[in-house]
């Protein structure tokens, strides 16, 4: 099997195994999340223990040797290497390592970057494939939105402090203490917990709100309009492909 099909049954496109290959991928993948998941239960039974690290190491071995065949089947190795999707296949086996040494606290956290597995689930996602085009042609817009968007959020910080912080001192202290309700009020979450009581404070507060709506809606319509801008590209060369003259 030469290298180019070794990547098309681990993407899953090989026309004989690959759908095979994908969906036992896909399902390790699963009962890797459950098995994080039953590692929090307390009072496990030895048995039980035993056989999630019996779990563990068929998983490891099995996305180890997926990665290693990745690796040595591009052909551009350290390309792949540190691509995004080439830092998710090493991030999903280096922490599960740590799954076997569990006296060790101070990594212990680190195992739960294992996590990462679960973006394998999209690996092979035409539908994030577009999103991931959708990102990289706005990449620039994004940038200074998001520039705009940490800027407003440190002068709403500001604003809500000179109002509040005489009245609240206890929530509105500081600058950065006000930064948390500037963070949920400009994301429209509202958690409600810190909340302005002066009449200045609350106009300034809806104020914010309307800013905020702005810094949702903005970048969700920038990726929108990428999105469908691509999706009919799309329609359009698969038609070609068929010669539909239409």
């Amino acid at each position: 099997m030469t290298r180019a099909e070794i990547i098309s049954v681990l993407d899953g496109y090989h026309p004989r195994i690959g759908r095979k290959v994908a969906l036992a991928l896909y399902g390790l993948i699963v009962v890797s999340a459950l098995a994080i998941a039953v590692e929090t239960m307390p009072d496990l039974p030895p048995g039980l223990h035993a056989g999630l690290k019996a779990l563990e190491i068929v998983i490891l071995v099995t996305f180890s040797v997926e990665y290693l065949l990745r690796l040595s089947c591009s052909h551009r190795p350290l390309a792949y290497a540190f691509s995004f999707w080439g830092i998710v296949d090493f991030i999903a086996i280096v922490p599960a390592v740590l799954f076997l040494f569990p006296d060790i606290a101070s990594v212990r956290a680190l195992r739960l970057l294992r996590l990462a597995r679960l973006l394998k689930l999209f690996h092979a996602s035409a539908a994030l494939d577009r999103i991931a085009h959708a990102f990289t042609k706005n990449r620039d817009e994004l940038l200074i939105f998001s520039f705009i968007a940490a800027v407003v959020l440190y002068l709403a910080a500001v604003g809500i402090y000179h109002f509040e912080h005489r009245a609240q001192p206890e929530a509105f202290g500081s600058i950065p203490q006000a930064m948390w309700w500037a963070l949920a009020t400009l994301t429209t979450v509202g958690y409600g917990d810190v909340y302005p009581v002066t009449p200045g404070g609350r106009i300034f507060t809806g104020l914010v709100l309307l800013v905020g709506i702005g810094i949702v809606a903005v970048p969700a319509g920038l990726l929108t309009a990428a999105l469908l801008e691509r999706r009919p590209r799309k329609s359009e060369q698969t038609r070609s492909d068929k010669g539909d003259p239409t």
